[in-house]
Formats: C-alpha cells, structure tokens, sequence
C-alpha cells in the first residue's frame, strides 16, 4: 500500500524553524515533498507572481525529502507544485506552516500561510494552515507537534468537506497542558491600525504600517476565545467569500426600479 503524498509549504521561508518542524512530522504520516519560499512572504495574502519570473530551485535541506524553493509567493508554490513538480499525481494532503505568529480572527485574509491552504482547497485537496500565537524569536513549538500529527491524521483517514481548508492555531507554551481542541468560528476582532510617518537618511518620507489588535467578540465560540483559554482552535474557512444572506435581503429590501 502507498503512502499518502503530502505537500508542505510555508510563508516564513524554507529555511524557517516552523516548517522543520511539520517536515518531522508529516514524515511520519507519509511522502513529503517540500514546496516553499526562498524568502519570508508573511502578509502576502493569496498574491501570486504575474509580472516577473518564477524561479525553482531543488534544496538538500530535509534529510530524505524532495524539498524546493521557489522566489514567489505561498500560492505560487503550491501551483507550481500540483503543475509542474507533482504534475500527474495528487498530493493526499497539503500543509503549511507551522507559521511563527498568530493567524486567528481577521489575520486569515492577510496570512500567506492561510493563502497557501486556501490555494490547496481550491484545488479540490484536503489542506491545513498551521500557527503558533507567539512572535517570540525563541518560540517553543514543541508542544504543538502531538497535535499537528492528530489533526493530519483525522484528515488522511476521514477528509474534509471539499473547498474547505483547516485554519489551525496553537496557543504559546505554557506551564500547563493544552486543555484539548475546539472547532469555532473566526472571531470579531480587527486591527486599529496606524501608519508611523518617517523619514530616511536623505530626506524622503516614508510610512510603516503599525497599530493594536482589538478583539469586539464576547463570544466563548471563537478563535480568540479558544487561544486565550489554552485551547488549539481549528475554523474551518471557504474561499467563497459571498454574503449568501446579503443577497436575499438586497432583493428584498433594495427598489430595483431606480436602478434601471
């Protein structure tokens, strides 16, 4: 029986600590092919390269896995792989991650991470985005790994809804236990968000984005809640991102009649 075939990428780059870290385990659970960034491309949401080249390069840096880096973005890597790298084979499962930071409430539309996930569904290709809640340079991700290996095992053995990627966070290490896994819903929170003006050695202006997350969500069933609680929290998101119920109510409430 052939293992199953699993596609690994990332946004923090090919080289990062978090995706050593699901290369360990997915070898465990099957055959690894590693497609990543040569580069960070945190924040890159689901750009792909359209006006420059694209480069791929095969790396020796996973001990026994076929490894690649590519200079474009999370989705480019995953599209390069399912139509140049794989070509007549189907990957069973795709993975990003683990990133190294956040990606719960309205961080998923930003994360390059989510993007590489979102790339897998659209596929039709069960797929997980992976991330811990802690920007710490010296981040312990160690207790993540028992959990990571149960949640791509449920999906190998039972599948996901077709076009539905996993978004999953782990809470920072702490002194206890992760108290188990809640499925949620994102969480009402947004970031307050300001630009620092400056200026650089010869004079000329620029802008650095900067700001504070605010979470609005009182709510005990989102992914705010479950981190906060030192819980793994798992939202299932779609890339179809119509307002099913604004439709009916701009039928409903909206006078056509003006509008032609």
């Amino acid at each position: 029986m052939s293992k199953p075939l699993i596609l690994v990428s990332n946004d923090d780059g090919i080289t990062s600590k978090g995706i050593r870290v699901l290369v360990s385990i997915m070898k465990k659970l099957g055959e690894v092919v590693v497609v990543a960034p040569d580069s960070p491309q945190s924040g890159m949401g689901h750009a792909i390269t359209i006006g420059e080249t694209l480069r791929l390069s095969e790396v020796d840096i996973f001990e026994g896995v076929a490894a690649y880096k590519c200079s474009g973005t999370p989705a480019d890597c995953v599209k390069l792989a399912k139509h140049y790298l794989l070509k007549d084979r189907s990957p069973d499962l795709i993975v990003s991650g683990v990133n190294h930071g956040s990606n719960t409430s309205i961080s998923v539309l930003y994360s390059g991470t989510m993007s590489a996930a979102i790339e897998g569904a659209l596929e039709g290709y069960p797929s997980i985005g992976f991330s811990l809640c802690d920007f710490s340079s010296k981040a312990d991700f160690s207790h993540t790994e028992e959990w990571i290996e149960k949640i791509a095992r449920q999906v190998l053995e039972n599948g996901i809804a077709k076009g539905i990627a996993l978004n999953v966070n782990f809470p920072p290490k702490q002194n206890e236990e992760i108290k188990g896994i809640k499925v949620c819903r994102q969480a009402d929170a947004k970031w307050q968000e300001e630009f620092d003006e400056r200026y650089d050695p010869t004079g000329r202006k620029y802008f650095w984005l900067a700001g504070n997350f605010v979470n609005y969500d009182k709510g005990e069933d989102n992914d705010e809640w479950a981190i906060a609680n030192n819980y793994v929290s798992i939202v299932p998101c779609q890339y179809d991102l119509t307002a099913h119920h604004a439709i009916t109510q701009m039928n409903k409430d909206w006078d056509w009649n003006q509008l032609k």
